[in-house]
């Protein structure tokens, strides 16, 4: 669960990058979808840079792709979009056996690494990527809530890059008090970054979990259509209403290989020039529309939250 080191910094604050944070970083009033598909396990391998992140194997061959996207509403920051496109993983010098690192998680440095992150606003970038190395872009994303679905676009560049669309999985019930820990790439680097979240929650799993995922035809995500993606989810989950806090503490190892790459990686240029805006692109358009942005209508779920207007 969370650190007292993170309790003891309420009431203080920071400016890291020129961005203002009220201690601890957190976010309130956040609804999120999840989604979990299974991959070919030695092709999700391809994708994992260095030697000590390994895909997470369920059982043979099969992996997992993650789909996670958060509707924040209320944060230090502003509200913003995140959606996160992940492979489960694992962090040591080998793979892990099959399974097992679900149940002893921090043996096996249980996580998952973000392949994509795109996000809503300019500052989101700025700090997620400029102080935890997170791979967060700019572009355009929406986040629906219907009565029978929930769903969330992401667009880049004028095409479709993903869509996930969850059929609702029944009332969220179970109170949940999680953490997890992210892995990523940057300046050369493998970075974990650790969240902390809790709220209702509602989940399928099995023959019982319904979603569609659609890969879009932008050059960002053409490699996740190579990794053989089941065409059903594992598992659906929904958090009508959620907060979370995110560790100030990270952790940072250098990539290592067996030959010195010739591709000078991701730096600091990519996010030393960004500011500190807040406002958001426009949505996503909808299959055939024309250019106008596209409203949604809020829709009052078991919590009373809606979807942004």
């Amino acid at each position: 669960m969370m650190p007292r080191r993170i309790k003891r910094q309420t009431g203080r604050f920071s400016r890291v990058d020129g961005i203002p944070y009220a201690l601890p970083i957190n976010s309130r009033s956040s609804p999120a979808l999840m989604a979990a598909f299974t991959v070919d396990a030695r092709r999700a391998a391809g994708l994992l840079p260095g030697n000590e992140v390994h895909p997470l194997r369920l059982w043979g061959n099969k992996s997992l792709l993650l789909v996670t996207v958060i509707d924040y509403r209320d944060t230090d920051i502003g509200p913003y979009i995140e959606f996160s496109v992940a492979i489960a993983c694992t962090h040591g010098r080998k793979p892990a056996p099959p399974v097992l690192p679900l149940l002893f998680q921090k043996h096996y440095g249980l996580g998952q690494y973000v392949v994509d992150l795109p996000v809503s606003t300019e500052i989101s970038v700025k700090g997620g990527k400029g102080i935890w190395g997170m791979p967060k872009h700019q572009a355009n994303l929406d986040f629906h809530i219907s009565e029978r679905t929930v769903s969330s676009q992401y667009d880049k560049d004028g095409q479709l890059a993903v869509r996930i669309e969850i059929d609702r999985p029944g009332k969220a019930w179970l109170p949940l008090r999680a953490s997890g820990a992210n892995y990523c790439q940057f300046r050369g680097m493998l970075m974990k970054s650790f969240i902390y979240f809790r709220g209702k929650f509602a989940f399928r799993l099995g023959r019982k979990a319904s979603a569609r995922l659609t890969l879009g035809d932008h050059p960002r995500v053409q490699p996740l259509k190579k990794l053989g993606a089941s065409s059903r989810p594992l598992f659906v989950g929904f958090f009508p209403e959620s907060s979370g806090v995110l560790d100030d503490h990270f952790e940072a190892w250098f990539l290592s290989y067996p030959q010195l790459p010739r591709e000078q990686p991701e730096g600091l240029e990519s996010v030393v020039g960004l500011g500190l805006s807040q406002k958001w692109l426009p949505p996503p358009r909808a299959e055939g529309e024309d250019s106008a942005p596209r409203r949604l209508e809020a829709v009052t779920d078991d919590a009373g939250m809606g979807a942004h207007p």
